[in-house]
């Protein structure tokens, strides 16, 4: 099954993920992190997990720009298009 093609808005750039997203073994042991912080990848999605909005996040963490956040789901939506994804049970 091949990739959708996802629209962009009119008037909106797309982030390069890349620019904002890197790795360093040196740092929080290779995980993916916002570029020039310590916050990874999956630590920003977990907050989003438990409710936060995009804002609370970048007031409390005001290095990160609103492009460092797209980059964040931007990385995620690639990662997640090139895993084999499998079908959860429902819980009844």
């Amino acid at each position: 099954m091949g990739k959708a093609e996802i629209p962009t808005r009119p008037g909106k750039r797309v982030v390069n993920w890349r620019e904002h997203i890197h790795a360093d073994q040196a740092i929080l042991a290779g995980k993916p992190i916002v570029r020039g912080t310590r916050l990874s990848v999956d630590f920003l999605l977990r907050l989003f997990g438990n409710g936060w909005t995009v804002q609370e996040v970048m007031d409390s963490y005001p290095r990160l720009t609103p492009d460092d956040m797209q980059a964040v789901f931007a990385y995620a939506a690639e990662c997640m298009s090139e895993e084999a994804l499998y079908a959860l049970p429902t819980g009844k």
